[in-house]
């Protein structure tokens, strides 16, 4: 019969933009069990469920043995790093058009319906007459075309009643998921906050599938534990918070990996780089914690103010688009920043779809610029394909479940462009040659098929150069070439930065730093290198940083268990939550306290400071056990601001942060 352990087991899972990773974890033990499978876009369940069966399966554990269940997650990093996300209404409260230019706001709304009320409040949190009259004629129009609306308040931070009024009025008439900015920053800059609150909503509906697929796998197999997600600086938020806060994941796996670097090498002091299928994260470790940064995330070229490791994203991955850089004579690789999916793996899903076409297609005569190129549909619900133009949805009608070369499917190049927004909708898939593909042509990984990663790899290799003359002359040299490169683009990400670190504003591509990753001789002989390991994590890890020691004349780490450190880093964090809890001046003798959605005013000084204080505790402590924290130990720091006018103490302005930090609940 089997024993049950006395000590409840932890769940970590990691769902990359590739693999879905699982691990079984015993706080007295360590790691006792470890597992992966293909993450399954259309039904996230499905590799979840094969990952978590996969490690149950080889640890001989019973379901009632799982205490926690965490999971780290790159799917919102991905997704606005690749541009994907659902369609989002934003609504305006005091502001105007030209706040749009402001931050990015205007580029990151795109096409997605906006809408300017009159309203908002004062620095102080003093009122102006909102206007809620434009509002319902609005949405009856876009409504049926959005999958979540995101409101921004001028000076909500201060006083967040009207982005509650109007958050309510849009769940009444239309019951979407709303997301308001006042609950995911209390830092001044509407328009920044306004593009963090639009990413928000744009992201619910991946996070949303995300939860409910793995919840509905738990309860199939009756895990009753409670479930966790890693946050982007690294702490664990209850699923039910994520759903809500789904931008307060970005950077949750490389967040997760740092947590795992750390606790599988015991380091305190190294450079992390997390190489994955789409992106590579790279970040510092210090004094053993993840190095946060205080401007706010930076993902997919947009600043937003999400609190997360200060993380520097590069789309560069294993399952990185493979194409030429456009105007150069000498032909130069380019890698990334799009993920395709393999061609080796494409074939291994699809048996029999993707050879025959590549043959056909080395048989042409001449090299096409679509060759080693297919399409096929992700399989969301229709309902995400609302609010497409007429030619996205002509040519989304076309997508079919299985893989079709885009030879044959497109008929102009304007259809290229349409297919890309397709996919950056999330809608469509794209397939081509991979440095995957050219890793299974050198011998170097023997995960999927070879034939399709070979045929791709030859056709790839008969395109020409500025010169007219091929890339190089079989399959086998220019997979070598990818591999060769997509090392030398990690070291300088590396050192790209390192140099930020160091307020340095120095490319990579640098002549300088060039001549020093070359060892070209001279008689000024450069050389480049860190002051930490680097740590390298991710399956291909091992494959592409092998030569990273070499380049970067320092100590490269690869550590057992590289390939699921960020499943162990899900279960070995903590629940950490602050609140802020502002006290002002609008006029003399009067003190204003904003505490959460809370406004209330003193005559005095120290009642204001004091009640602040009491309100930032209870916040906090109630937002720590709505994140699944148990026994959270609360903090609290004060500044204050004041000045000295003739001699006199002015009061500026007082902010209270309580930070609660503890471990998650663990069932049994």
């Amino acid at each position: 019969m089997h024993q049950k352990r006395r000590d409840p087991l932890l769940l970590g899972i990691d769902t990359g933009g590739t693999y879905t990773d699982a691990v079984l974890y015993s706080e007295p033990a360590g790691l006792v069990a470890k597992a992966k499978a293909l993450t399954t876009r259309h039904d996230l369940a499905e590799g979840i469920a094969a990952a978590v069966e996969a490690v149950l399966s080889r640890a001989e554990v019973e379901p009632a043995e799982i205490g926690l269940v965490s999971m780290s997650t790159t799917l919102a990093t991905n997704a606005l790093v690749e541009g994907h996300g659902g369609r989002a209404g934003l609504v305006m409260i005091g502001f105007s058009e030209a706040d749009l230019k402001r931050d990015g706001l205007g580029a990151a709304l795109g096409r997605d319906p906006v809408i300017f009320l009159k309203g908002g409040h004062d620095v102080h949190g003093n009122e102006r007459p909102l206007d809620l009259e434009p509002l319902a004629a609005w949405l009856d129009r876009v409504a049926p075309t959005v999958g979540a609306i995101a409101v921004c308040a001028y000076f909500a931070v201060r006083n967040p009643t009207h982005e509650i009024v109007v958050g309510g009025a849009i769940r009444a008439s239309t019951g979407l998921p709303v997301t308001s900015s006042h609950e995911l920053s209390s830092r001044l800059g509407g328009p920044r906050r306004a593009l963090t609150t639009l990413l928000n909503a744009r992201l619910i509906f991946l996070i949303d599938r995300l939860i409910a697929a793995t919840k509905g796998f738990l309860d199939d197999r009756g895990i009753t534990a409670p479930l966790m997600v890693v946050r982007g600086d690294g702490a664990l938020i209850s699923a039910a918070m994520a759903r809500a806060r789904p931008i307060e994941t970005i950077l949750s796996g490389p967040a997760a990996s740092l947590v795992g670097a750390s606790h599988l090498t015991g380091l305190d002091h190294a450079i992390v780089s997390d190489i994955g299928g789409t992106t590579t994260d790279i970040a510092l470790l210090s004094d053993g914690r993840p190095r946060l940064d205080p401007e706010g995330a930076v993902v997919g070229g947009w600043r937003t103010m999400v609190e997360a490791v200060a993380m520097r994203t590069y789309g560069l991955g294993g399952d990185s688009e493979v194409s030429l850089e456009e105007g150069a004579l000498d032909a130069r690789l380019r890698l990334g920043p799009r993920r395709l999916v393999p061609l080796s793996l494409a074939e291994t899903l699809f048996p029999g779809r993707i050879v025959p076409e590549l043959e056909r297609q080395l048989r042409q005569p001449q090299a096409g610029r679509l060759d080693g190129r297919f399409v096929w549909s992700t399989g969301l619900p229709e309902r995400f394909s609302a609010g497409l133009a007429e030619a996205e949805r002509r040519l989304f009608e076309r997508l079919s479940p299985t893989p079709q070369p885009l030879d044959r499917f497109l008929g102009s190049n304007v259809e290229l462009a349409t297919l890309q927004r397709l996919v950056s909708h999330g809608l469509a898939q794209v397939c081509g040659f991979t440095p995957s593909d050219a890793a299974h042509v050198a011998g170097r990984q023997f995960t999927w098929n070879l034939e399709a990663a070979r045929l791709g790899a030859a056709l790839f290799a008969r395109r020409r150069d500025g010169r007219g003359e091929p890339l190089a002359g079989n399959a086998e040299t220019i997979s070598e070439r990818v591999l060769t490169s997509l090392t030398r683009r990690s070291a300088e990400a590396v050192l790209e930065t390192a140099f930020a670190e160091d307020g340095l504003d120095i490319s990579p591509g640098h002549p300088l730093v060039q001549k020093a990753l070359d060892g070209q001789p001279g008689i000024a002989r450069l050389s480049l290198s860190v002051d930490r390991p680097v740590i390298g994590l991710g399956a291909s890890a091992r494959l592409h940083y092998a030569g990273l020691t070499n380049l970067l004349a320092g100590e490269c780490i690869l550590p057992d268990h590289l390939d699921v450190a960020n499943a162990i880093g899900a279960v070995a964090g903590q629940v950490r939550m602050v609140v802020e809890a502002k006290v002002t001046q609008p006029r003399a003798g009067l003190f204003r306290v904003s505490a959460g959605a809370e406004i209330r005013d003193f005559p005095e000084e120290d009642d204001a400071l004091a009640f602040a204080e009491e309100r930032a505790r209870a916040l906090v402590a109630s937002r720590a056990a709505e994140a699944g924290a148990e026994g959270a130990e609360i903090s609290v720091s004060w500044v204050l601001e004041t000045a000295d006018v003739d001699g006199m103490r002015l009061f500026v302005e007082g902010t209270v942060s309580a930070i609660a930090a503890g471990r998650p609940r663990v069932a049994g």
